[in-house]
Formats: C-alpha cells, structure tokens, sequence
C-alpha cells in the first residue's frame, strides 16, 4: 500500500462523516440563552427558555400558550353567522381557562401557587380529583412535612405516619380532617332531608371552603370568588 493509499479516508468514512449539511431552513430559531450581563429583567428571561434548548423549549412553549389565552378576546375574532356583534362586548369576552391538577400537586409546595392563581381569578375552572380537595383542607389544619423517597412505608407506618413521594403526613391530620368535616357533613345531610338541597360536587367544594374560612387554601378563595 502506497504512502498516498494509506492517508485516504475510506469512502464508507467519508461518506458518513464529512456528509454535506443542507440548507437550514429560513425562520429556523437559534438556540441562545439568557445573558444576565443584561441585568435580571424577568419577561426576558422567561421568553428566552423558547430558545434555550432541551426541556427549557418546552416550558417556553408553555408559557407561549398560557398568554395567548390571557390576552385572547372574542373581539380578535373575525364575526360569523349568528356571532354577537356589540363591539364593546366582544373586547370584554375573554378565554375561559380550565385548571386541571391532581391531589399530589396540593399535597406539595405547588399548592401555594394554585391558591394565587384561584387568588387572583386567573382561571375560571378547576378539574380535580377528591385527593385535591381534601389535602387542601388538610394543610389547613396541620402541616405536611419534607421526607425522602426511600422511607419504607412499613416503619413508617407503625409510626403513624404516610409517605407521599417525598412527603410525609401524620396521621394525626388526618383525623382533624374527619373532624372538621364529619359535623359539617351532617348539616348538610340535615339541609337536604328539610330543605331539599341537592349536593352536586361543585356545590359541596363551595360549603367546604366557606367552612373552612382559611386564606391559605385555594378553595376558600374558589369560594369567594365564585
């Protein structure tokens, strides 16, 4: 094999190393992140998680489609056959955003953020399950606490205590929970017998968070609200 022979780089290698780019596609984004020599300016650096790649896109596609449904009025909307027309009505008619979650959200420090958006009428609709109605009212009446994710249920349990996740909850809570509920639970039973109230789930949530008269909890606010 000749000198010249041996530095050649194989066809098969060539082929699949030095394969030539294509054009990248007009509008395509750069990846780029946040430059904090720019000072901390925070809607910047929330715009800026579009283009910074992995999970960071994902996010920032998120919260793409969380303003448009804040800033959406019926009035960017061209008019069809029988639309309302009032102009003024139309610019007032805003998205009405369903919030959905489930219990586990509550039962950690997520919980807080629920309650500020329900707080402060950002969503019009909350989909849950039962899990996050009582840890709700549960927290209110007691604290949960930060464990680990290996604590074995079992010794745990004969210490009267619940792991969720990396949570913990004693069972103490949980029988201030039934507390509080069991007496609120016959008058309403009491209320339907006499007065014919009928309990659809909407409904009791509404009870339940006037009952509870507790600011920290989210659906104390979705009562007071409603």
């Amino acid at each position: 094999m000749s000198s010249s022979e041996a530095g050649k780089i194989p066809d098969l290698a060539a082929e699949a190393v030095l394969q030539v780019s294509e054009e990248i596609p007009e509008g395509a984004e750069e990846v780029k992140g946040y430059d904090f020599n720019n000072g901390v300016d925070w809607n910047k650096i929330m715009e800026s998680y579009k283009y910074t790649g992995f999970q960071s896109t994902n996010l920032g596609l998120a919260i793409d489609q969380i303003n448009k449904m804040l800033n959406w009025r019926l009035s960017h909307e061209k008019i069809g056959e029988n639309d309302i027309e009032d102009p003024e009505i139309r610019a007032n008619t805003k998205c009405k955003i369903f919030f959905a979650y489930t219990s586990n959200l509550i039962s950690s420090g997520l919980r807080e953020t629920i309650r500020y958006l329900v707080q402060h009428k950002q969503v019009d609709v909350i989909v849950t399950s039962a899990g996050g109605i009582e840890e709700d009212f549960i927290k209110c009446l007691a604290p949960t606490y930060l464990g680990d994710f290996s604590l074995k249920g079992r010794d745990l349990r004969l210490k009267g205590m619940n792991r969720i996740g990396n949570l913990l909850v004693p069972n103490s809570n949980y029988c201030k929970f039934d507390d509080f509920m069991n007496p609120i639970l016959d008058a309403m039973l009491e209320e339907q017998k006499t007065q014919g109230v009928i309990w659809t789930p909407s409904k009791m949530i509404h009870r339940f968070g006037k009952e509870i008269n507790n600011p920290e909890s989210v659906y104390y606010w979705a009562y007071k609200n409603n």
